[in-house]
């Protein structure tokens, strides 16, 4: 079951934090796109198994941004 997360990083300023971010999310397996709103400092995720919510908070948190919540998740 595809799924898709929105989740807070307050600290996307630009485009350089929107290629990190997409850079470390986009290749994880399962993980069907994963696009930075800068505007709103948001990261949309679209993903699958055997990606989780957990490896991409891990991946976004080791690229060196915190989350800040989830604004919106559930299957899609």
């Amino acid at each position: 079951m595809s799924q898709s997360v929105v989740l807070s990083v307050p600290e996307i300023t630009c485009d350089t934090c929107k290629n990190t971010i997409e850079g470390a999310v986009g290749p994880l397996e399962g993980v069907a796109s994963a696009v930075v709103d800068i505007a709103s400092r948001t990261v949309v995720v679209r993903f699958d198994t055997p990606a989780t919510q957990a490896d991409i908070d891990a991946a976004i948190e080791g690229a060196g941004y915190d989350i800040a919540g989830t604004v919106t998740g559930g299957a899609s």
